[in-house]
């Protein structure tokens, strides 16, 4: 096991997260996507995008993660983003009231693959259930690449299951499946036997 901590992510983080994104996608997504828009993304939007989403979030109960590998020296591995399901939690066609109350949506969850193996992703999704136990959430939801065996495989074994729902993102005009996986939030552990 890896030493490795997590904690709230800071503004300066913003560019390790973008490239932590961007590294993963380019190759846990690399048959999934298509090779040139993942050519072209753009680091520094990533990194612009991510630093508002932690100097400035939507509310409170919006959160980013991060991972850090501790070794001679430290490194930003992963990270995790959630927060209160809105419309892009929902299915196509789904009402909005479908979900219910008390949903929170897991927006990213990565680990490097180069750092994957090690704890990071437990680690993360661990804190993330602090968080959403302390804001009262009482279920998650997170959509995945239909193709994306790693992702769904780590999911599974932590107790999510496929909810049913199912859509396709357009992507440069390439149809890619995702489905939606669901958990309830653990209810606090108690100390009494």
């Amino acid at each position: 096991m890896a030493l490795g901590f997590v904690r709230p992510a800071r503004p300066e983080d913003a560019a390790e997260i973008a490239r932590v994104q961007l590294a993963t996608w380019r190759v846990a997504y690399r048959r999934l996507l298509p090779r040139h828009v993942l050519d072209n993304l753009d680091e520094a939007w990533l990194a612009r995008r991510w630093s508002a989403a932690v100097q400035e979030p939507p509310s409170a109960a919006h959160r980013v993660l991060v991972a850090v590998e501790q070794a001679e020296q430290s490194y930003l591995v992963g990270f995790a983003a959630s927060g209160p399901a809105d419309d892009e939690a929902l299915a196509p066609g789904e009402p909005a009231a479908a979900l219910g109350t008390g949903v929170v949506a897991v927006t990213d969850l990565l680990v490097e693959p180069r750092w994957g193996r090690r704890g990071h992703g437990s680690r993360l999704l661990s804190a993330a259930v602090e968080g959403w136990r302390t804001d009262g959430f009482t279920r998650a939801v997170a959509w995945a690449f239909d193709g994306d065996e790693a992702t769904r495989k780590f999911l599974t074994s932590t107790g999510w299951e496929l909810d049913g729902a199912a859509r396709a993102l357009d992507v440069d005009d390439m149809l890619v499946p995702q489905v939606r996986l669901h958990v309830a939030v653990p209810a606090e552990p108690t100390d009494t036997p």
